[in-house]
């Protein structure tokens, strides 16, 4: 029998072992590459900036003759939504259902709640698309998962010298702007960003050049050796989302950090440009919504850390 319930504070490194390897099999199994790279411990991340998040929220497997934890899922539930997070299962559990229960488990925690369900998943991964599909989910939008190689040179983009760091007076501004473009609030995420306790995030902001003071769009990033992203971020126009991009990636490759960065693929002149900079893709991914949408406006940048629709 499997039992279901949350992340223990002790089982942090248990977790992010199962994550490392059970993520690693998968793409070196089907893509002949890791996610991961040096000890199974940088996958701690995701325990640490999930319960630093939403403390509580890690749904586990247990196998109840073993005691051996067999799967996990970091669940999110925000104002508008619940994000469902990186699930993992064992490869000694795999034919068990184990995903599929805990996949229901949160399914119903939204539905008590009356919120739709949003993840980002790989594009790549029909085994994982076939179980998010059959669970009523709608792939509703497409992104290229972009990253330039190792240095390269970042060219300075129009509009960069309206970037800047935000600061915790533009939270609200920022979350106002993702629920207007992409119709999700998530005001916390945001402030714990612009906190950074753990010293792994940025928070960019970019001005209006017509109305100094007004912020058209915004761009996250993550830097750990778990994960190196840019993302989430929101943007009104093309313009702006080059000009963010390109701060955020100035500062993480200068650092020798080449993070990857989703972008639809809906907005080709951008794509393009990105292209003549370099960029090239790796993997493809799809926002998938069980429940109410409504269609993306301007540019919208998902990521896995955190995880958002």
């Amino acid at each position: 029998m499997i039992t279901l319930r949350r992340l223990l504070p002790d089982e942090w490194d248990i977790v992010a072992e199962l994550i490392y390897r059970s993520t690693n099999e998968w793409y070196e199994k089907n893509l002949n590459h890791g996610v991961f790279t040096g000890p199974t411990s940088v996958a701690r991340i995701f325990p640490e900036v999930y319960e630093a998040m939403d403390p509580g929220h890690c749904i586990v497997a247990v196998d109840d003759t073993s005691g051996r934890l067999a799967g996990s899922c970091f669940v999110h539930p925000r104002e508008t939504h619940f994000s469902l997070g990186i699930m993992n299962v064992h490869t000694d559990f795999a034919g068990r259902g184990v995903a599929g229960l805990i996949f229901n488990e949160i399914l119903r925690l939204a539905d008590e709640a009356s919120l739709p369900v949003r993840l980002v998943s790989s594009a790549l991964n029909l085994d994982s698309f076939s179980l998010y599909t059959r669970a009523g989910f709608v792939p509703r939008a497409v992104f290229q998962d972009m990253i330039l190689p190792a240095g390269a040179t970042i060219e300075s983009a129009s509009g960069m010298e309206r970037v800047r760091s935000a600061t915790m007076a533009d939270v609200n501004a920022i979350a106002d702007l993702e629920m207007e473009m992409a119709h999700i609030r998530r005001e916390r995420d945001y402030s714990h960003f612009v906190e950074n306790a753990a010293g792994i995030w940025r928070l960019s902001v970019i001005e209006s050049a017509n109305d100094p003071g007004t912020i058209t769009g915004f761009l996250a990033s993550v830097s750990h050796p778990g994960s190196n992203l840019l993302g989430p971020g929101v943007m009104r126009n093309d313009a702006d989302a080059l000009a963010l991009i390109c701060a955020e990636l100035g500062h993480h490759m200068c650092g020798g950090n080449t993070p990857v960065f989703l972008v639809p693929t809906d907005r080709p002149q951008l794509v393009q440009e990105l292209y003549r900079r370099g960029a090239r893709n790796c993997e493809l991914h799809f926002c998938q919504v069980r429940g109410a949408f409504t269609s993306f406006s301007g540019v919208v940048m998902p990521t896995f850390m955190p995880e958002t629709g």
